[in-house]
Formats: structure tokens, C-alpha cells, sequence
């Protein structure tokens, strides 16, 4: 103490002040910080589940509410630059004003689009089956793409480029995804890292250092110490388990890893079959839901929803048999996890790409010079954006459905008949786990729709908001009263990583549909506000003509394949 009181008597006036003022600004900091955990999303919620039922399903949770804030993100961004400034301008705020260019060298049959929003006095029921399948009156509003139609808006003397700010949002949004999930994976990878280095020394931690001398309120240690307890159970598991599988016999070992491959050849099979289905059910659906006409309106809303039906059906058939099959394997819980989810991937998210290449299919089909002078099937899909959005829109209604079904007419019916019914089938069954992989897969399904759809429907995120923020309440009223607590624990660092790893294969498989409709299909001349350029990626090359020559030159060199493949790479 007395020599940091003879260096601070030697100090200048100015070190002096710039000493306590680096003191005072790390002191606000810290108070700022601890003040804004108290505004954090769920925080209390989350600390109670992690209390009562583990990190593990904790981890979901904490998932489930990252997903909120990032699809909120999304709204805002979206909404700031493509659907403000066309409000802005319907209204004349700031003297602004909409500007339509005419049309290029373009056949007048392809202009024609007449979406049926105004029907005059319509039933109730045709309200309903617009609002569950985009068609009607949604599909003239700024959901979908066609309400996009505008080429400019002039705000007081500045032009504000529509199909610019429309194309380059989208990329933000994709990029904001990618980013934001990476810097997130890293942070779960260290800890991983951290964990699988020495077991010991994770002992040693959770035992000497894993108490939080802060708390005071007594429930609040209560929930750390199951939360400890947790932590060590899942420990201790997973060692059990590693010595089981060390004193396997080489009998054992062979009978086990036959039944690997016998299950295996099975999962197999039954992805296939999922992908055909959907692919039929796809083409029939497109094939026949224009040949039905108004007055049988009920089987027209079946048959549009046919393809949404049979991809639910298949993620909540497939699920149950991938978890049911794992149980034979005789695997680490958290390898059961990793392993039943990339096998729920490919029948989630695959089916998507299977439902997209069945429109694509579709809307590319020229045979008999159907796509003549339009480049694409014009009779069929006259704004084709829109109708891509409207099946990702089903898509998200219909998954939103099935959930809130599926917890109101058989997980709360279960619990009652478990709980005040005595037979032995029904007590065979028993209490439902909460099982991580199923929920996880549910809501990586459904962000991947939103990131394909955002671009055909600007305002989807937050649809997907709004769902995910019921859907956190539903789980937890779930999980609280008609499940019970895992068999065996699961760990949360190395759950959350993998999760992420999941939802960043889903956002690659968006970049694909998303890539190829703004960069490949010809864009409909009838709606939306790339209708007079070939594709949606003509209006970059389009606006950087405008630039001075040498911004031309550095700008084309840098989207030529020479700089861009190793970017890329890189």
C-alpha cells in the first residue's frame, strides 16, 4: 500500500485523472451490465427450468429465445427498408411520392396478374381459408412480394431505390443469420474445448468453483444447486456409460454394431420414402388445386394444403421412429441427440428443398413453349414469388398448428389419463421425457422456412416472432406439468453448440432456394419490384453502370470469379 501511494503522489494531475477515470467508467460498466441481465428475455423462467429439470432442456430454452430476438432483428430490417418506405410514401409523409417505370421491351400477356383480394361480400369461411393459406386478401398486402410493385420512391429530392434496398436487405438478413450463429458456435466450441480437455479439472471446477457466492435469496440457491447436481449426474453418467462400453466383449461389440447397420439400412429406407411422398403429393397438389373450382372451396383448401400436410406428418412420424430405433444402439446420450437430429434433418429440412425443386419444377416446365415469351410457366404462376411465399407461409401456419394440437389433444390427455387412470397399458406408457432433439428439430424447421421465405414474404419474421414467443409459453406450461424429468442427464455446453451447428446447416440450406430464385429463375414481369430486369441480380450489375468508370472497374473485378472463389474460400 505505501508504494502504490508514493507512485500515485508521483503521478501527473493528468495520469492522475486518467486513472480515476478509467476506475469510474469500468465501475458504471459493471453496474450497466448487472442491471441489463435484469432485461434480459425469460431470465427468470430460464434459471427456473435450469433449477428444476437440468442445463440441458435450460439449453433448449435458451435456443428457442435466441431465435425470437434474431427473428425480430430480421422484421426490423426488412421492415425499415422495403415496407416503410412504401407506407411512407402511400401517405405522402416527408412529401414523398411512389415512381413507376414503364415496362421494357416486354409481352403484354406477361403483365397479367389479377390476385383475387377484392371478392366484394364474401362468407366467413373464405376469410378463414385466406388467412391459412395467403391467398384472398392476404395476398395483396405487404406480406407477399407482389404488393412490391414499385420501382422508386422519392422522399423530398432523394430517389430511394426499391429493388436495390429489397435485394441488398436480403443479403443483410442472410448475412446477419450467418454471422451472428457463427460468433455463437464459437463461444459453445470453446467451452466444449474447455470441458473435453481434462475431466478432472471439470470435476475440480463444478466441486471448488462452481458455487456462486453472490446469491442471497434462497430460491435462487436452491435452483443452483439442482443445477450443480445436474452438472455432476450428467458427469458421472457418461463416465459409467465410457467404462460400460471399455468392457464390452467382442461378442457384444459385434452384436451391437450389426444392429447399427440393420437400423441404419432402415432409416435409410424410410427417408426415401418420405421424399417421394412429398414429391408426388407436391406435383398433384400444383397439378390440381387449379382445376377445382370455387364452389368446392373445402376440398380447394385441402388439396393446396396437401404438400404441408404430408411433410407435418412425416416430421412427426419420422422423429418418433429415429427415437424409438436409437434406443437399440446403445449410445451416449448426448451422441443419441446429435445422432437423431442430423437423421430429423434430413427429413425437415430436406423435404423443403424436395417441396422447393417440386415448384421450381413447375414454374421452369416449358415444354410446348408454356414459358414463351416470359421465360417462365406464365399461366400458371403469373407472379411465381408470391406463390413461393404463400407455401412457406402454409408451411409456418400449419407447423404452428400442429404444435398447439399436439399439447392441447395428446400431451395434457396423456397426463390426465396416467395420472387418474389405473390400467396397466395406459401406466405402461406413462409420462412423456421431454425430448431435446424432437423440440430442437421443430424449431430449426421452422426458421429455415422463415429464412427461405423472408425473400417471397418480407414480412414472415415476424409471423415467425410471434410463433416462437407462444410457442416458449406452450413448451414450458408442457414441460412443468405433463413431463418428467430425463432418465439420463444431458450436458448443456455440448448440446448448444450442436444446435447451432444444426441451425447453420438449415441457414446453408436456404442460402440454395434463395440463391437460385434471385440469381437463376427469371423474375415475374407481372409483380414485384424486379418485374423489368431478366433476374432479381440484374439490378447490382444496373446500379453499378451508374458509378464513375474506375468504381465500375474495382467493383466487377472484385464479383469476377478470379477475387470471389478465393474470398470464399478464405
Amino acid at each position: 500500500r505505501d508504494t502504490q501511494q508514493a507512485d500515485t503522489e508521483h503521478l501527473s494531475k493528468w495520469k492522475k485523472w486518467r486513472r480515476t477515470s478509467s476506475k469510474s467508467l469500468k465501475k458504471v460498466l459493471g453496474e450497466v451490465k448487472g442491471l441489463s441481465s435484469y432485461l434480459v428475455l425469460w431470465r427468470h423462467d430460464i434459471h427456473s427450468i435450469e433449477g428444476k429439470f437440468g442445463t440441458g432442456i435450460q439449453s433448449y430454452f435458451s435456443f428457442l429465445r435466441f431465435l425470437v430476438l434474431l427473428n425480430f432483428i430480421i422484421f426490423i430490417l426488412m421492415f425499415s427498408f422495403v415496407t416503410l418506405p412504401i407506407i411512407i410514401s402511400k401517405y405522402g409523409v416527408f412529401n414523398s411520392t411512389i415512381a413507376y417505370i414503364s415496362p421494357r421491351i416486354i409481352d403484354d400477356i406477361c403483365t397479367i396478374y389479377e390476385p383475387s383480394g377484392d371478392k366484394g361480400l364474401v362468407y366467413f369461411y373464405t376469410y378463414l381459408k385466406d388467412l391459412l393459406s395467403g391467398t384472398g386478401f392476404l395476398e395483396v398486402t405487404h406480406l407477399f412480394y407482389g404488393y412490391y410493385s414499385i420501382d422508386a420512391v422519392w422522399i423530398s429530392i432523394m430517389r430511394y431505390n426499391l429493388p436495390l434496398a429489397y435485394l441488398l436487405a436480403t443479403f443483410a438478413y442472410l448475412a446477419l443469420s450467418f454471422l451472428w450463429i457463427i460468433k455463437r458456435s464459437v463461444e459453445g466450441f470453446k467451452h466444449n474445448l474447455v470441458h473435453d480437455a481434462d475431466p478432472f479439472q471439470s470435476y475440480c471446477n463444478k466441486v471448488f468453483a462452481g458455487w456462486d457466492f453472490c446469491i442471497t435469496d434462497p430460491h435462487a440457491a436452491q435452483l443452483k444447486h439442482r443445477s450443480l447436481q445436474y452438472e455432476l449426474q450428467t458427469d458421472l453418467q457418461e463416465e459409467k456409460l465410457k467404462q460400460k462400453i471399455a468392457e464390452r466383449s467382442m461378442v457384444e461389440k459385434l452384436r451391437i454394431y450389426s444392429l447399427r447397420v440393420i437400423i441404419n439400412i432402415t432409416v435409410i429406407a424410410i427417408l426415401s420414402g418420405c421424399f417421394y411422398s412429398i414429391y408426388r403429393v407436391t406435383v398433384f397438389s400444383q397439378e390440381n388445386s387449379n382445376d377445382i373450382d370455387n364452389a368446392n372451396s373445402q376440398v380447394n383448401l385441402l388439396v393446396q394444403y396437401l404438400p404441408s400436410m404430408v411433410i407435418t406428418l412425416a416430421n412427426f412420424i419420422g422423429p418418433l421412429i429415429f427415437s424409438f430405433l436409437i434406443t437399440f444402439e446403445d449410445y451416449t446420450p448426448a451422441f443419441e441427440i446429435k445422432l437423431t437430429l442430423l437423421r430429423c434433418v434430413f427429413v425437415r429440412l430436406a423435404s423443403i428443398g424436395v417441396l422447393l425443386f417440386s415448384l421450381w419444377s413447375q414454374i421452369s416446365d416449358c415444354d410446348s413453349d408454356k414459358c414463351e415469351p416470359c421465360g417462365y410457366n406464365y399461366k400458371l404462376y403469373p407472379c411465381w414469388e408470391s406463390d413461393v411465399g404463400q407455401e412457406m407461409y402454409k408451411l409456418m401456419i400449419f407447423d404452428f398448428i400442429v404444435i398447439l394440437a399436439v399439447a392441447l389433444f395428446v400431451d395434457f390427455p396423456r397426463k390426465l389419463l396416467v395420472t387418474h387412470c389405473s390400467c396397466k397399458l395406459i401406466q405402461w406408457f406413462g409420462h412423456k421425457e421431454f425430448e431435446i432433439s424432437d423440440n430442437v428439430l421443430e424449431i430449426i424447421y421452422g426458421q429455415t422456412i422463415c429464412w427461405i421465405g423472408t425473400f417471397f414474404s418480407p414480412l414472415l419474421p415476424v409471423i415467425a416472432t410471434i410463433k416462437y414467443f407462444i410457442i416458449f409459453y406452450v413448451k414450458k406450461i408442457v414441460l412443468i406439468h405433463t413431463r418428467k424429468p430425463a432418465a439420463r442427464p444431458i450436458r448443456a455446453s455440448s448440446s448448444n453448440f450442436f444446435f447451432l451447428v444444426v441451425l447453420l446447416i438449415g441457414l446453408l440450406l436456404a442460402f440454395v432456394p434463395v440463391g437460385v430464385s434471385i440469381a437463376r429463375i427469371p423474375s415475374s414481369k407481372a409483380c414485384g419490384p424486379f418485374r423489368n430486369f431478366n433476374t432479381s441480380w440484374e439490378v447490382i450489375p444496373d446500379t453499378i453502370l451508374e458509378f464513375p468508370t474506375g468504381l465500375q472497374h474495382v467493383l466487377f473485378g472484385m464479383a469476377s470469379e478470379a477475387f470471389a472463389v478465393p474470398f470464399f474460400v478464405i
